[in-house]
């Protein structure tokens, strides 16, 4: 097994979520799609399944390598999600057979694909080995299985202003307290400890770094953006210490906003996190 670290850069923001789970749609890039096609190793006749296809970002990309008669599959639990995957892949004019469907029961046959791959997905299941399980199912013996999941509990932040630590801190426990986590944010890191139990060898895990820094005080569009998901989160709240904690939250951010403002173009902002990309070969 090998442990490598890709290059990259994207958009993350942890004052409007504790995790990343906006990946494919907003960072998806050439470098992703090289990587996939790198691991995947897609042949002629291939039959390839994504498991939360979102978009359909991925099937996009890949119809667009061009392999002669690859068959790709992508499910999402939310349906209208694979209504956007449809009219995507129809705009690219990629086949690719779509549907909605829970990842921890997939509705496939066993040994059904010669690889299989999920995106930021796994992250939102509580029963982890159980989307694994259904991912080493579903793919042949000798097949690949790819994972690739953040570890939003090492989230590195920066800021001049002590009115934006204290933003950061709450933004941490509201989110986690909106989102229902069961405490356990590191989840990238944990699929190679999965993987063995389920049939399936790790034989390689990739790092790609994600970050963004912010120079010079950010447009009010920025501070608008990240009052909105908070208010409209709040909006579907009943209990009152949640509520209670989007308040305060609310307030500091309000505050960062105006330190921010006064230091115009001597703020600095620094967010920081990682994904892992996780490599399996179903063994058998």
């Amino acid at each position: 097994m090998s442990t490598r670290q890709a290059s990259g850069s994207r958009e993350i923001d942890i004052l409007t979520a504790s995790t990343l789970k906006h990946l494919r749609e907003r960072w998806w890039n050439a470098e992703f799609t090289d990587f996939l096609r790198e691991t995947l190793q897609p042949r002629a006749g291939d039959r390839i399944l994504d498991v939360g296809c979102g978009a359909g970002t991925a099937e996009v990309r890949l119809g667009q390598l061009g392999i002669s008669q690859m068959r790709l599959f992508g499910v999402d639990l939310i349906g209208a999600r694979v209504t956007e995957a449809v009219v995507s892949a129809k705009a690219h004019n990629i086949r690719v057979r779509l549907a909605s469907a829970n990842a921890c029961t997939l509705p496939f046959r066993p040994n059904a694909f010669d690889s299989t791959f999920c995106v930021a997905v796994l992250q939102h299941i509580r029963d982890r080995a159980a989307a694994v399980r259904e991912l080493a199912r579903v793919t042949k013996p000798g097949g690949r299985v790819l994972v690739i999941e953040p570890d939003n509990a090492a989230r590195y932040w920066y800021s001049f202003s002590p009115a934006g630590r204290r933003a950061f801190d709450l933004a941490a426990r509201l989110f986690t307290a909106l989102e229902g986590h069961d405490g356990e944010l590191a989840v990238g890191p944990q699929i190679s400890a999965i993987f063995p139990r389920l049939g399936v060898e790790t034989t390689e895990i990739r790092l790609f770094p994600v970050s963004a820094t912010r120079i010079g005080a950010p447009a009010p569009a920025l501070w608008d953006a990240r009052r909105a998901v908070v208010n409209g989160a709040l909006g579907r709240v009943t209990d009152e210490s949640v509520r209670k904690l989007g308040a305060d939250y609310l307030a500091a951010l309000d505050a960062y906003r105006s330190e921010a403002t006064a230091a115009g173009p001597q703020f600095v902002e620094i967010q920081s996190t990682m994904l892992f990309a996780t490599v399996g070969q179903k063994q058998g």
